[in-house]
């Protein structure tokens, strides 16, 4: 029954740590996301609430690269605490040895590998995918009346648009398309809007020069024209983005990179969880130095494993290059025992 309290106790100061330091880590990576979101609205003036919204799409991906980052400053914030307060100590004192602290790290490091496993192998992945294709269509579906001007906005591959806007009124509109010609069109003052998946132009006074494939010139003067260019941007069909693969994904297309990108992030979370368990806790030493020490070979990995995961690489050469790091990285600490 005193094991049980002990245990309980140890696994919710564990848990409180770790969902603080998630909670300061995923706030600041979401905010670094959402700034780069708002990007968006510079001229668009999409929604903010539009652009909130679409960040919680981030959430699961962003929570997947940061977990080992959580799991390290989480440990080693709870048994600085538990030294600092004597508690260590005094569970130590009852007789018991580390077993506690073995179990109760066993039974939390299970419990954040199956949910990083669910994140990691499925679920970030099509959560990530349903954020690809709102940003797609947030880009791409075009508020005129919240646009005070153009810039030579590309609506699609071959139609390019510029206009002013004053007190809601458009004027000095210009659009550049291609169907079987090479057509531009001025206006001066007109009105444009979405409707139908179409761009919608209503335009007065200006004229309109076709360019045929023989350089002949064709020139229609208008005192009023419609024009409708249909917005395809809008029709996305897959995206094509490696971190909406799941599991399941990378075995049908044989995606063994991927798969191997999957696994070692496990394997990477596993080997924090026992190089802490040596070298911390079973020697008891969480002095400034040691806890220095395992934050900087721990992190040192997971930054090599992130750049070769987003660098152009084969299987062999990122298992290589991810093994001899992690086999060299071991040697210095045995030889870091040994002179100690």
């Amino acid at each position: 029954m005193k094991l049980n309290k002990i245990n309980l106790y140890l696994f919710t100061q564990m848990f409180k740590y770790f969902f603080l330091v998630l909670f300061i880590f995923l706030s600041v990576a979401w905010l670094l996301q959402i700034t780069r979101l708002f990007t968006i609205t510079n001229f668009m003036h999409i929604s903010v609430l539009d652009i909130i919204f679409l960040s919680t799409y981030l959430i699961p991906n962003l929570i997947t690269v940061i977990i080992p980052f959580i799991l390290i400053f989480g440990l080693l914030l709870t048994f600085i605490k538990l030294n600092r307060d004597n508690e260590l100590i005094a569970i130590l004192s009852l007789g018991m040895g580390l077993r506690p602290f073995r179990n109760t790290i066993m039974l939390f490091s299970t419990i954040i590998l199956i949910l990083f496993t669910l994140l990691n192998f499925y679920f970030s992945q099509k959560i990530y995918e349903k954020f690809k294709i709102h940003e797609y269509e947030l880009r791409n579906t075009l508020d005129f009346n919240n646009m005070a001007f153009s810039n030579f906005l590309n609506l699609n591959k071959t139609t390019i648009l510029d206009f002013k806007k004053k007190n809601n009124e458009y004027f000095d509109i210009f659009i550049s398309f291609n169907d079987d010609k090479e057509n531009i069109v001025y206006a001066k003052k007109g009105n444009i809007f979405n409707y139908n998946n179409n761009y919608n132009f209503q335009l007065t006074n200006g004229f309109k020069l076709s360019i045929d494939k023989q350089k002949q010139i064709e020139k229609l003067e208008f005192l009023n024209y419609i024009l409708k260019v249909e917005n395809t941007n809008i029709n996305i069909v897959k995206v094509h983005d490696k971190n909406t693969l799941t599991i399941f994904d990378d075995l049908k297309n044989k995606n063994f990179l991927n798969i191997s990108f999957k696994f070692l992030d496990i394997v990477l979370i596993i080997y924090i969880l026992i190089f802490f368990y040596l070298n911390n806790l079973k020697k008891i030493n969480f002095s400034t130095k040691n806890n220095i020490y395992f934050s900087l070979i721990c992190i040192i990995i997971l930054i090599i494993n992130q750049i070769l995961k987003n660098s152009e690489i084969v299987v062999i050469s990122y298992l290589l290059i991810l093994f001899f790091t992690i086999l060299i990285l071991t040697l210095l600490s045995f030889i870091k025992v040994r002179y100690e």
